[in-house]
């Protein structure tokens, strides 16, 4: 049997998102708006019920095409809570709105979010060696800064616990313990 980060259960969900998805350093502007959308959404919540929930987040968010997300007007919100395939939570909701026009608005001043996100690592994954659940921060420092500019560019939900998840998800960091099968240094 394959030896998994300890925090993977036996859904085959979670299973199949471990070991193709979390971790892998992602560049593509799209698919870092839908990480940032559903781990703002995570907020408070486990992570397999967003897992869950993420085709349902698809359908409801356009896609997570943050273009459109930007122009929803108050009938789309209402709609949205509406939906009870998806987290219905008010100011949720209204920060993915919000949350998707700051997106826009790092693209126009950087070249694109990759861009932005990424210049706070110089580009490159930070491949850390835990050996045990104790060992994996929370936080960090580095998420602290990044938390703290994106609230500066208006963001909400990008607490710094958010954003070390965040950054865990689209391979900013390399957190698969070391005795995890997906573990490379």
């Amino acid at each position: 049997m394959m030896k998994r980060c300890f925090w993977v259960s036996d859904d085959p969900l979670y299973i199949e998102y471990h070991d193709t998805e979390w971790g892998v350093p992602v560049y593509n502007d799209a698919i870092l708006f839908e990480f940032l959308i559903l781990e703002t959404f995570q907020a408070g919540l486990s992570w397999i019920t967003i897992l869950k929930k993420r085709e349902n987040f698809r359908q409801a968010f356009d896609d997570f095409d943050y273009q459109k997300i930007a122009v929803y007007n108050d009938d789309k919100y209402e709609e949205l809570l509406q939906n009870s395939g998806i987290i219905r939570h008010k100011l949720k909701i209204k920060s993915a709105i919000s949350n998707a026009k700051f997106f826009m608005d790092i693209q126009k001043e950087f070249g694109s979010f990759s861009d932005y996100i990424w210049s706070f690592v110089d580009g490159k994954p930070i491949n850390n060696t835990f050996d045990k659940k104790e060992d994996v921060p929370a936080t960090t420092i580095l998420s602290d800064v990044i938390s703290k500019d994106l609230k500066k560019r208006g963001f909400k939900f990008v607490g710094s616990t958010i954003i070390y998840a965040y950054m865990q998800a689209i391979g900013m960091v390399n957190d698969h313990t070391t005795d995890c099968f997906r573990y490379e240094n």
